[in-house]
């Protein structure tokens, strides 16, 4: 396609009408129309496991093997992630919804996870990885770059383990089964 300078011109203007119009619920509905899977990010911090819910997850690449998630700049886990370098990404199967909003509340309150269904092993290393997940991922922090109010962490997977079952997704905000 050929645009001409007038035709390039008017797609430009019609670009910046539509950022200036751009409203943050707005914003929060197109995102909240893609389904996604449900994750809790574990970290340890001197024995205790911090975790929050993420659905700002994806594969980045599979050569070296690695993985993003988004995590706004306000939330504990953040910190944890900067300073321990190391995490799990559980993938929850669809009976995990407790658990979900367990790790979606604000982490003071997050005193007996064992009560949402949430128990947990660690690996090798020490991260820990929630029971009965669909799958996990033990991850190593490769690198972090600030984007408005929130880290994109990029890590690379270590270590790999699924299970069977049905995941847990997460459309227009409410949990839904496939």
């Amino acid at each position: 396609m050929n645009l001409s300078s007038h035709d390039t011109s008017q797609a430009k203007n019609h670009e910046s009408i539509c950022r200036m119009n751009l409203d943050a619920n707005d914003f929060r509905k197109a995102m909240g129309s893609f389904a996604t899977g449900v994750t809790v990010i574990t970290v340890d911090q001197e024995g205790e496991v911090h975790g929050m819910t993420a659905n700002a997850f994806t594969a980045v690449s599979l050569d070296p093997v690695l993985v993003l998630v988004c995590v706004d700049h306000r939330a504990r886990t953040h910190a944890h992630l900067h300073a321990r370098k190391r995490f799990g990404v559980n993938i929850l199967r669809k009976d995990q919804q407790t658990i979900s909003d367990y790790y979606a509340r604000s982490a003071e309150t997050h005193q007996h996870p064992e009560a949402a269904g949430a128990n947990f092993d660690r690996t090798a290393q020490g991260t820990p990885v929630l029971q009965g997940a669909l799958a996990y991922l033990e991850c190593r922090l490769y690198s972090a770059q600030p984007a408005g109010d929130h880290t994109i962490f990029i890590a690379e997977v270590e270590e790999v383990v699924v299970r069977d079952g049905e995941p847990l997704l997460f459309f227009r905000s409410r949990y839904h089964d496939i």
